[in-house]
């Protein structure tokens, strides 16, 4: 029997998992766009820098990527401890890769670092419930 007393809180759980899912999925359609057009390279100019890489290789990752996010997301609906430590692990890779792209893409790059923020928060503070409640 768990000492982990399940309360309302326990759907921060759940958004987690719903948002890895999303997150995923999103991953998943921009990394499938960026494999299936031939022969393309992406570069980005700002301040007189300039970012250069091969879009099939970005594509290939974020496809990979997004399958991780959706199965780690399932996984935690079921309150498995190693999806909540995968989830954060994979959401802090995340949230650094944004940090990278903070001065390309500012407003979106602030939007998924506090989106990946809420759900380090969730996994840490409220996991142990989601466990607690599928038991």
């Amino acid at each position: 029997m768990s000492d982990t007393q399940v309360t309302g809180w326990v759907g921060w759980g759940w958004f987690a998992g719903i948002v890895l899912i999303i997150a995923g999925a999103i991953d998943i359609v921009y990394g499938l766009i960026a494999v299936f057009q031939p022969g393309s390279a992406y570069f980005v100019a700002s301040d007189g820098e300039l970012v250069l890489f091969n879009l099939q290789g970005w594509g290939w990752w974020h496809a990979i990527f997004g399958a991780a996010l959706i199965l780690v997301g399932i996984a935690l609906f079921s309150g498995a401890t190693w999806a909540r430590v995968t989830a954060i692990v994979l959401v802090a890779l995340n949230a650094l890769s944004q940090l990278m792209l903070l001065p390309l893409q500012p407003w979106w790059s602030l939007i998924v670092l506090t989106l990946d923020i809420l759900v380090i928060y969730a996994l840490t503070v409220h996991g142990r419930e989601l466990k607690a409640a599928h038991a």
